[in-house]
């Protein structure tokens, strides 16, 4: 009992300051905030059965990497299959609440949300591979040593493809401008 009391703290010291990054990854990566919500739940269940396996490194890393790993098998299962997303005020993020509740005029109200949503359009455009490390890196701020290791690739790798998904997003900007 003491044993798992020990988990517990350690889990909450190491893995819930993350949340809000691994559930930002898991939307990015699926495209749907409510199957990202389940994967964040499910990674922290992984994360929690394992805490006695884990060495004091690098949590973020190790915790989006179970989150990464959780996002890429639920694609897997999903190919082929369609859903529908619909936009409800329920869903939306206190964030996206308080930019409607903004004073800005209604141009700029409008103007700001389509520029938004332009850059949203663009990264999901984006395959994968390439949204992954330019949302941990830009939107996560993580180093590349970390994006490596919850990638799973060499650096340069991770640098390549922040590259190319940079260029392929400015593309899809530019695209989406004309």
């Amino acid at each position: 009992m003491k044993a798992r009391n020990e988990d517990t703290k350690r889990f909450e010291r190491l893995i819930l300051p993350h949340l809000n990054a691994a559930h930002n990854l898991a939307r990015w990566l699926l495209k749907d905030a409510m199957a990202a919500q389940d994967m964040v739940q499910e990674s922290s269940l992984r994360a929690f059965s394992a805490m006695g396996r884990f060495v004091d490194d690098n949590a973020r890393a190790w915790f989006l990497t179970i989150v990464r790993n959780q996002c890429y098998t639920w694609l897997k299962q999903q190919t082929g299959r369609h859903y529908v997303d619909i936009d409800d005020e329920e869903a939306m993020s206190e964030k996206d609440k308080m930019a409607l509740a903004h004073t800005d005029t209604p141009e700029a109200w409008a103007l700001r949300m389509q520029n938004r949503q332009a850059l949203q359009d663009g990264l999901e455009a984006l395959p994968v591979i390439f949204r992954e490390v330019i949302v941990l890196k830009e939107l996560e701020d993580m180093a590349y040593k970390d994006i490596a290791s919850v990638t799973g690739v060499p650096i340069g790798t991770v640098m390549s493809r922040l590259a190319r998904g940079r260029e392929m997003l400015k593309k899809e900007l530019l695209k989406n401008d004309q």
